[in-house]
């Protein structure tokens, strides 16, 4: 697979990097955190109603570029490198993803065009409401649905707890999925529209990582229409996993970027740190662990780019299965690592003030532990992994049984 970038593809990357360095710096997002609840409105405006980027991923015929997944990875990986306190993972990498899915006749398609063009035009901020979790690599039922709804004459009555939700306090539309009681006990996809909803009490969350902001939602009797349903059945399992294993993708290149900034940050400490009369820059201990923070972003980044291409590839055909979601899964288990370590070490190396407020690397630490367990830990990923190489082996030598059963080997081994 060549992962040479187009000359479109560098430029989309070199000014997602300029806007963010700009308006995206250390004081930016403290006084984000401190101010706004993680949420810097004045950023938001900029990226999505000045420049546009939440029409990235939006089908053309919904108003958007139409772009694909290595566009939007580059475009995470510049978002995590500054850690931007926007809506923008809730609102296109999870919301957007499953309305492109539901435009693309699955489900009610007239109204997620409808969402998608005010998404694109930067109108509109919204959220999927996701468990966090993998757990059996995302493989969505009613029996998994936190929500309940009840048919009335009128529609839906909607009651149930969402734990954790991202950008749940905040979006202005939010899609939700719940268990139908009927006999079949059918997952439905429903859209909540508005901030104020009767009966919803949306609680923002106290967290790790302040940069992120989710909330707890809290349905009671929420009356919805018929209209409200975008989808059902198996039309909604496959939205919601296919969204999914996208959204743990583009959290995987974010967390390529904050990695990455974590090594920035330390190569500029250490070069202005002087101890015994020397910059510690040039210390041969230093220089090493350095030089393996590199060798783990370089990795992660090509992973993630990876899966990128594997998944543009295989959504041209219409041919996404399980060999582009073991290469995101490795994108993930592997970005997981990446960031945790050049964080850890980011700290190491900046020496008493690393943990300390008034320096960054303590932010970014609780970044990468937070997403670390977002979408995908480690374990879970390599693990997914695993069970498709046992599922697709020969009973009788142990050998994978066919190509599904290769990739999974050789994706495997490469990550470990």
């Amino acid at each position: 697979m060549n992962l040479a970038l187009s000359e479109e593809q560098i430029m989309i990357r070199d000014a997602a990097a300029e806007v963010l360095a700009e308006h995206s710096a250390s004081a930016a997002v403290r006084q984000a955190i401190e101010q706004g609840a993680g949420r810097d409105e004045a950023l938001w405006r900029t990226i999505a109603g000045e420049l546009g980027w939440c029409a990235l991923t939006v089908p053309e015929d919904a108003g958007g570029a139409g772009l694909g997944a290595t566009e939007l990875v580059l475009l995470m990986e510049q978002l995590g490198r500054r850690l931007a306190c926007v809506p923008y993972f809730g609102t296109v990498c999870l919301a957007a993803t499953a309305l492109a899915m539901l435009g693309h006749g699955v489900g009610d398609a007239e109204a997620a065009r409808e969402h998608l063009a005010r998404i694109a035009s930067g109108e509109l901020s919204a959220t999927l409401a996701l468990p966090v979790s993998a757990g059996s690599g995302f493989d969505f039922d009613a029996r998994t649905a936190p929500l309940h709804a009840e048919e009335t004459g009128g529609g839906y009555r909607l009651s149930g707890t969402l734990d954790q939700v991202i950008d749940g306090a905040s979006a202005e539309l939010l899609l939700v999925p719940a268990r139908v009681a009927n006999e079949a006990q059918t997952l439905a996809l429903f859209e909540l529209r508005g901030v104020d909803i009767v009966g919803l009490t949306r609680t923002p969350l106290v967290t790790l990582d302040a940069t992120r902001p989710l909330a707890r939602l809290d349905l009671h009797d929420v009356e919805l229409p018929r209209s409200a349903v975008l989808a059902r059945g198996r039309e909604a399992e496959r939205v919601l996993s296919h969204t999914a294993w996208f959204a743990a993708l583009a959290l995987a290149a974010e967390q390529v970027g904050g990695a990455q900034q974590c090594l920035d940050l330390t190569l500029a400490y250490t070069a202005d740190r002087v101890q015994f009369g020397r910059a510690i820059a040039s210390f041969q201990a230093v220089k090493h662990r350095c030089a393996q923070m590199l060798v783990e972003i370089e990795a992660s980044r090509s992973v993630v780019l990876g899966a990128a291409q594997a998944w543009d590839q295989a959504s041209s055909a219409a041919s996404l299965d399980a060999d582009v979601f073991a290469d995101v899964a490795a994108a993930k288990a592997t970005a997981n690592d990446a960031f945790r370590f050049c964080a850890q070490e980011a700290i190491q190396l900046h020496g008493g003030v690393g943990f300390t407020w008034e320096y960054d690397p303590q932010l970014y630490f609780k970044r990468a532990q937070a997403s670390s367990a977002l979408f995908g830990t480690s374990s879970q990923m390599l693990s997914w992994i695993a069970q498709r190489l046992v599922d697709r082996r020969d009973p009788q030598s142990g050998a994978p049984a066919d190509a599904h059963g290769d990739h999974a080997q050789n994706v495997l081994a490469g990550v470990l």
